[in-house]
């Protein structure tokens, strides 16, 4: 096969389709109308991101109205190689964390002997899933910032790590603290519906 073949193929590979890509094309033309459409889009699902790592309404909705308007000021360095939504959401990832920043939360480094922590396995069928979503919310920042970008936004300890600055061991020891404090303060609870 020729090189030239390989290469092309290559980049082909590492572009993302995206489904909305003529409105992100208009979108860098400045096209207010696709900006509003792009944001009518996406802006539940940034809000949601951004409540689950902040735990305030009012926080999390302004944190997604700037990291929309970062992303329509910064589109041209959007090159296709994830989806828009994973691009966005990385945005309005760290707008989160830096506002969480603002409050100096503080995530425990740890050592290996503290790393040292049991794991049980938990039922997940037919969960009242608000009463799940309001335990995590009582989660203090720490806990609930590394268990929702874990196992909410699919994030791993390398990358959560390097995101908040922790070593990887403290993501897991906080993602380990995070699941055992919330198994605790679900413990008695009604949990599981009744079929």
């Amino acid at each position: 096969m020729p090189s030239s073949f390989i290469q092309s193929f290559k980049i082909l590979n590492t572009l993302y389709k995206n489904i909305h890509q003529e409105i992100i094309d208009r979108c860098r033309e400045g096209n207010r109308q696709s900006q509003s459409q792009l944001y009518k889009l996406y802006y539940k699902a940034m809000y949601s991101v951004s409540f689950r790592i902040l735990n305030d309404r009012m926080e999390a909705e302004d944190v997604m109205q700037e990291a929309f308007l970062s992303a329509f000021r910064n589109i041209e360095n959007y090159k296709g190689e994830v989806s828009f939504g994973a691009w966005l959401k990385r945005i309005v990832v760290n707008r989160s964390l830096d506002q969480l920043k603002k409050r100096r939360i503080k995530f425990e480094e740890v050592t290996e002997k503290t790393a040292q922590i049991s794991e049980s396995e938990m039922e997940t069928t037919a969960v009242n899933i608000q009463t799940v979503k309001e335990a995590i919310q009582d989660l203090p920042d720490g806990y609930r910032v590394v268990l929702s970008l874990f196992l909410i936004e699919g994030y791993d300890h390398k990358e959560i790590s390097s995101i908040l600055g922790i070593t990887n061991s403290s993501s897991r020891t906080q993602l380990l603290r995070a699941k055992n404090k919330l198994r605790n303060s679900l413990a008695g609870k009604e949990l599981f519906l009744n079929n």
